[in-house]
């Protein structure tokens, strides 16, 4: 079995910041790119940022300049640290990561439970 476990949401003020993080576990050979993505009430998912193994990253615009998204690839573990939060910022934040499972092997995509992130005016 391969599971994400995201933790870090919460409620905070706009113009506050929050950090949260996601870690893979399980029979994991290799984990490629991770990322966050969100989503709103009543809108469809989308991509907050995404980090590759080497470390290149990928932004939306909204969030261009407030968030950074890094990891440790010794712990499997992406992080997205969020500052000057927005209400519009307001969604349920689900860690993603494409890896390799081992034994036996096959290639997954995989989503965490999600958490929520709430940004208070």
């Amino acid at each position: 079995q391969v599971q994400l476990v995201e933790s870090g949401g919460g409620l905070v003020q706009a113009g506050g910041s929050l950090r949260l993080s996601c870690a893979a576990s399980g029979s994991i050979f290799m984990v490629n790119t991770m990322g966050w993505y969100r989503q709103a009430p009543g809108k469809q998912r989308e991509l907050v940022a995404t980090i590759t193994s080497g470390g290149n990253t990928n932004y939306a615009d909204s969030v261009k300049g407030r968030f950074t998204i890094s990891r440790d690839n010794a712990k499997n573990t992406v992080y997205l640290q969020m500052n000057s939060l927005k209400p519009e910022d307001t969604a349920v934040y689900y860690c993603n990561a494409d890896l390799l499972k081992s034994l036996p092997y096959r290639y997954l995509e995989v989503w965490g439970q999600g958490t929520l992130v709430t940004v208070s005016s």
